[in-house]
């Protein structure tokens, strides 16, 4: 940490979290606002000083991740890795794919990265269903879940990290989704029951396409890296240079709001 870390006012984090949040909070005895770079804020929330404001980047990474949850529920569902192995063998495998042209998403999760999600399905004549902590006009609460998952082609996470969603995709969740179907996370590595997804994708039953995983960074030699039917990158889905743009605007934007007293955005309140 820099001299002078005492008379910080407001801290913008490092895209990677910082290996001791709560301290580092503990030496800004000056601290106003924290603005982060990320939509998840579940590092800083429980260590925020009295008297500090908690911002998020929503809105930032809406952009790259809804086009990588597009990209990799496509992936999957046409086996496009299957074939790249196939092209690294010099074999020509032709056989008949799944498609996502008629197929159900539901996105859990749906907040401004679902609706960008759902405006690039748009073209994809596919049926989108919607669900969100609460009930709203067209879209389904969190506990009507369990009734969602059996119909459903291709899951989509997007929810937060929170102690609500820690695990919520475990075997009894994974149980009710359909044959064949695809579960897409594209939050964060802890709300999915890693064993429990093994077990499944080695039977065959379900596919999926992780951007995130737990453990996180996955250390080699770890099943999840050879388990059948999964497509895995590196938590990469944020990370382009739109988000890097976008970024940009809302830290410049929110200092400037901050400087002239102005009412913050993405001020956090409750868990999200």
């Amino acid at each position: 940490m820099p001299d002078g870390v005492e008379d910080v006012e407001v801290w913008v984090p490092p895209l990677v979290t910082v290996p001791d949040v709560p301290g580092t909070l503990a030496r800004m005895t000056s601290l106003r606002l924290v603005q982060t770079v990320t939509a998840g804020v579940e590092p800083y929330r429980p260590h925020m000083p009295e008297g500090a404001v908690l911002c998020n980047a929503r809105g930032v990474h809406d952009a790259g991740t809804a086009e990588w949850a597009v990209g990799a529920m496509i992936a999957v569902l046409r086996e496009f890795p299957g074939f790249v192995d196939a092209q690294r063998r010099g074999e020509w495998t032709y056989h008949h794919t799944g498609v996502l042209a008629d197929s159900r998403v539901l996105i859990v999760g749906y907040g401004s990265i679902g609706s960008a999600l759902e405006r690039r399905l748009e073209g994809f004549e596919v049926e989108v269903v919607r669900v969100a902590r609460r009930a709203r006009d067209g879209v389904h609460a969190m506990d009507e879940l369990p009734a969602l998952l059996p119909e459903a082609d291709v899951v989509v996470l997007l929810v937060p990290a929170t102690p609500d969603t820690a695990g919520m995709v475990d075997s009894s969740f994974l149980a009710r989704m359909k044959d064949g179907a695809v579960l897409v996370n594209a939050a964060r590595g802890g709300i999915v029951d890693t064993d429990a997804l093994l077990a499944e994708l080695k039977t065959g039953r379900l596919r999926a396409a992780l951007d995130v995983t737990a453990p996180e960074p996955l250390p080699e030699g770890h099943p999840l890296w050879s388990a059948p039917g999964v497509l895995i990158t590196p938590h990469v889905a944020g990370s382009t240079p739109a988000s890097e743009r976008r970024t940009l605007r809302l830290i410049r934007a929110q200092l400037e709001r901050y400087l002239a007293g102005e009412d913050l955005v993405n001020v956090i309140t409750d868990a999200y």
